[in-house]
């Protein structure tokens, strides 16, 4: 699935390619969003805007569209009405002069004004955006100390896009680890110096995936692992995805667990519970 910092890319390259000129035709794939496709053409694309793992796309007409990418949904940004050969299903299609802005194998997409933006069931709930400038280590400290949060187990709370807005399975195994937290751990269990440490670790990993296409390891130790000859997969990040191999803080074997379906990996030594 993708994550928050995924998602802000996407907003970046959809902007650049149609944002701020009249949209030349629309597409849309479910029958009921079809009237749209007349109501949006002509008019302007104001802004993208990324909320956690879901996109506004703003209208100059006050409408907008929304998509939540879910597990499977792709955006690709193409020279206009040059669709790619996948066996995808396209469910949204945006043209503009020269470009087109296609999403694959999504299937929640509507059609907002802003009221219903303001009373919709998943963006008025989101917690803190973590690649939003104007959340602060200060703020995700309150998240992880009020009392609805504080008992949940941490494996668990990171992926609650009520709680912070952004992190996935991938950022959830890198954040713990940078902090060096257990994951059987909660916030309540945490010291103030590891309460201090998860949330600068949950901005700052975050922000750096979004910065970096990805990568949440060292990113000089990416580099030089880059140089190396190692696979993207091999240097991208400290623990998801590397069990079994050495950790690259203290060479303990990685170990993986598997919770609700997700994966978490995570290094016994550095992030031990005593």
């Amino acid at each position: 699935m993708p994550e928050g910092p995924e998602i802000k890319r996407a907003a970046d390259q959809i902007a650049k390619a149609i944002a701020l000129r009249p949209v030349s035709s629309l597409f849309f794939a479910f029958p009921h969003l079809k009237p749209y496709e007349t109501t949006l053409q002509g008019h302007e694309i104001t802004a993208v805007q990324p909320h956690g793992k879901a996109l506004l796309i703003r209208f100059d007409n006050q409408l907008s569209i929304y998509s939540h990418n879910q597990l499977y949904g792709k955006w690709m940004i193409r020279p206009l009405h040059d669709y790619p050969q996948t066996n995808r299903q396209l469910r949204l299609a945006i043209h503009s002069d020269k470009k087109s802005a296609l999403l694959y194998s999504a299937s929640d997409i509507e059609v907002l004004d802003q009221l219903a933006i303001a009373h919709h069931p998943f963006l008025s709930k989101l917690g803190s955006d973590l690649l939003d400038e104007a959340t602060t280590v200060a703020q995700v400290i309150e998240r992880l100390v009020d009392p609805r949060f504080r008992r949940r187990g941490l494996v668990s709370l990171l992926l609650d896009q009520h709680f912070l807005c952004g992190l996935g399975n991938y950022l959830r195994s890198e954040v713990l680890f940078v902090a060096r937290i257990h994951p059987s751990l909660r916030p309540l269990d945490c010291t103030d110096a590891q309460i201090l440490k998860l949330a600068a670790a949950a901005i700052g990993v975050t922000r750096q995936s979004y910065q970096s296409n990805g990568i949440t390891n060292d990113l000089q130790l990416a580099q030089s692992l880059k140089a190396a000859g190692k696979r993207r997969r091999d240097y991208r990040h400290y623990v998801f995805g590397r069990e079994a191999q050495p950790c690259y803080i203290c060479g303990q074997p990685i170990l993986k667990e598997t919770l609700a379906g997700r994966r978490l990996y995570y290094c016994p030594q550095c992030q031990s519970v005593a």
